[in-house]
């Protein structure tokens, strides 16, 4: 093998590792209150979501929309001052339903995601 050719692959190797540490470096949910596709009995005072990265508060929303869609949830998200990985935006009481949680979230290194999920209050 030469030299260009030696130089060629491990810089391709780089680029690749490289790139696959990046798709993996961006804010994911791990955990929300009420859980992703859960139901709860009472409405809740609020909807927390848990990401895996610290967040970038002016960037990272939550918005609550009940089945016709419209934004039921406070207007006030906020990302925990405490720990950066948590955003929360608070409800008024809601009416037994299904609801959906739309949220962006931007990290510290300004990857963004957007994403959704369901929950249900009542049967």
């Amino acid at each position: 093998m030469t030299i260009q050719r030696t130089i060629f692959v491990i810089t391709a190797c780089a680029v690749l590792a490289l790139a696959s540490v990046t798709a993996f470096a961006h804010p994911r949910v791990v955990s929300a209150t009420p859980a992703v596709g859960g139901t709860v009995k009472t409405a809740p005072s609020e909807v927390t979501i848990r990401f895996n990265e610290k967040l970038e508060p002016a960037f990272s929303s939550v918005t609550i929309r009940d089945s016709t869609g419209k934004q039921v949830d406070k207007g006030n998200p906020q990302v925990d001052k405490a720990d950066h990985r948590i955003i929360r935006v608070s409800l008024p009481s809601l009416a037994p339903g299904a609801y959906k949680v739309e949220w962006r979230a931007v990290a510290a290194d300004t990857h963004k995601v957007e994403g959704d999920f369901t929950f249900r209050i009542g049967q």
